[in-house]
């Protein structure tokens, strides 16, 4: 049954009046009754009593309104929700981050979003490392604050909120461990552990290379699934691990040092949702993310953005960002919802 004809079929049931019918439904009478005869033809009995005088429901036309009004009604009320959801701010918003520096600009914009709209409920989640957009892609998150670059075609991403330095973590007890810092070049001197799981192979990529930048090949160690095994596993003399300077000191332990990169460009973190799903709840959320960061920057000392917009402002596919070359975090202005 086509809707035109549904609600064509309860407005006649209503009002027993082919005029009336057409003034409220904006159509014309001829129209209204071509609508009436599609159905009756559809269902293969006559649903009205039609004379020159009245207009009244057969048995099976009652029967078939008892029917359709409460599936109606639902209907309406479900597009209702929907379209005050896309609006509004209500309702549970499930947050994922990467790693505690994500995780803290998280935390610190859903205690202001709860504030500012109490009717709100935010849960906020680690996004796994060995599937880093399966719970965005299944509903367990609605949006996420992660590492770029982000390059799927179902998910929108938004510009880097703030960037922090790539490092090395390597055992040490290795040699390149008693240098200071270390280059691109110099992985071809290590065995890098590699992340199992559903990793896109852009992102494998981006965290293990198989080359240095000189075309020199770096060997490929054991697969990890999280954080602590690849310590675990760095710390045993297994190999590398590429990460973010944030580990050093949130995840120092005996065994591992962290040796900043001369040349590796940092990495950023952005916004990404699904494609088609920025609603008001994701925006805000958006919008709240970007204050908290500029708050923290204010506290360091870092730069602050240029506005306060939103960094969502399309439900298009996400291409590639270019990480700032600041390794402090900075703010990157988006553009407005």
């Amino acid at each position: 049954m086509e809707r035109d004809e549904l609600e064509c079929f309860l407005i006649l049931a209503e009002e027993l009046h082919f005029g009336r019918t057409a003034e409220r439904m904006r159509l014309s009478r001829a129209r209204v009754s071509q609508l009436v005869q599609r159905l009756e033809r559809r269902v293969g009995a006559p649903l009205f009593v039609r004379t020159s005088r009245r207009v009244a429901l057969t048995g099976l036309g009652r029967q078939l309104r008892e029917d359709l009004e409460p599936h109606h009604r639902a209907i309406d009320a479900a597009l209702a929700r929907a379209a005050a959801a896309a609006r509004g701010v209500s309702g549970v918003l499930h947050i994922g981050f990467s790693g505690p520096p994500a995780g803290e600009i998280v935390l610190r914009a859903a205690e202001a979003l709860r504030a500012s709209h109490p009717e709100l409920d935010v849960e906020i989640c680690e996004v796994p490392l060995s599937d880093p957009y399966g719970p965005l892609r299944k509903g367990e998150f609605d949006v996420q604050l992660t590492e770029l670059p982000v390059r799927e075609e179902d998910l929108g991403a938004g510009p880097a909120l703030f960037t922090e330095e790539r490092v090395l973590a390597i055992a040490s007890g290795h040699p390149l461990a008693a240098r200071r810092r270390v280059s691109l070049e110099d992985l071809a001197e290590v065995v890098l552990l590699t992340i199992a799981g559903d990793i896109p192979d852009y992102r494998l990529e981006y965290h293990v290379p198989a080359h240095t930048p000189g075309g020199r090949p770096i060997a490929r160690g054991p697969g990890v699934t999280n954080m602590q095994e690849a310590l675990m596993l760095v710390a045993a003399g297994k190999g590398a691990f590429l990460t973010a300077a944030h580990t050093a000191t949130y995840s120092a332990r005996p065994g591992v040092r962290y040796l900043p990169f001369d040349d590796a460009a940092p990495v950023g973190y952005g916004l990404v949702w699904r494609a088609g799903d920025s609603t008001g709840a994701v925006r805000a959320f958006a919008r709240t993310a970007l204050e908290a960061v500029a708050r923290a920057d204010e506290q360091t000392g870092a730069p602050a953005p240029a506005s306060p917009a939103s960094p969502i402002s399309h439900t298009s596919p996400a291409s590639p960002i270019s990480p700032t070359s600041r390794a402090r975090r900075q703010a990157v202005a988006g553009t407005a919802v």
